[in-house]
């Protein structure tokens, strides 16, 4: 089944350090670095992507619906947010969608609906990772002194994660 990414425009630009930055000297600039980057994410993972933006306040001339490069990009229409027609599209398509906000109302309004979310952070940090290559950043696991503790001692009962969470889980690690 092919993952379809549902992302909340300006929380992922305003979450991200280089997004935020040129969306503070103009708006239009951190939308646009952000759809150029989604489109290149796009040629190496082959998902469908949609952005929603909030159209509230925005100028008269934006189209309400566009398409750049692979990526569907829908704008909210006056008198609705961008949360309400995300929330909208989750419940139409279900399970089959991986929403992509920091907005924690939004996340369980979509959970409810049978959709997965990810936090605008770590989707940024996985589509940086997928444009450039580079490691992620790992905590140092090893503990104090740089050594692992040899041990035969249990840590706890073996416990399976529930469903939900190894769904979520899987959904994620497709990006």
């Amino acid at each position: 089944m092919a993952l379809h990414l549902l992302i909340d425009g300006y929380n992922v630009i305003r979450r991200s350090p280089e997004l935020g930055r040129l969306d503070r000297e103009d708006l239009e600039r951190g939308r646009e670095a952000l759809l150029a980057r989604l489109a290149a994410y796009r040629r190496l993972r082959p998902h469908r992507i949609t952005v929603v933006f909030d159209g509230a306040g925005a100028p008269a001339g934006l189209p309400e619906r566009d398409r750049r490069a692979g990526v569907r990009v829908l704008f909210s229409r006056g008198g609705e947010t961008a949360d309400r027609l995300i929330a909208q599209l989750a419940r139409e398509e279900g399970d089959g969608v991986l929403v992509v906000t920091s907005d924690a109302a939004l996340q369980r309004t979509v959970a409810s609906c049978g959709a997965e979310a990810v936090s605008a952070e770590d989707f940024a940090a996985r589509l940086e990772f997928a444009l450039h290559g580079g490691a992620p950043e790992e905590a140092e696991e090893d503990g104090p002194g740089g050594g692992r503790r040899l041990t035969t001692r249990k840590k706890g009962a073996a416990r399976r994660t529930p469903k939900r969470e190894r769904r979520a889980r899987r959904k994620a690690m497709k990006l």
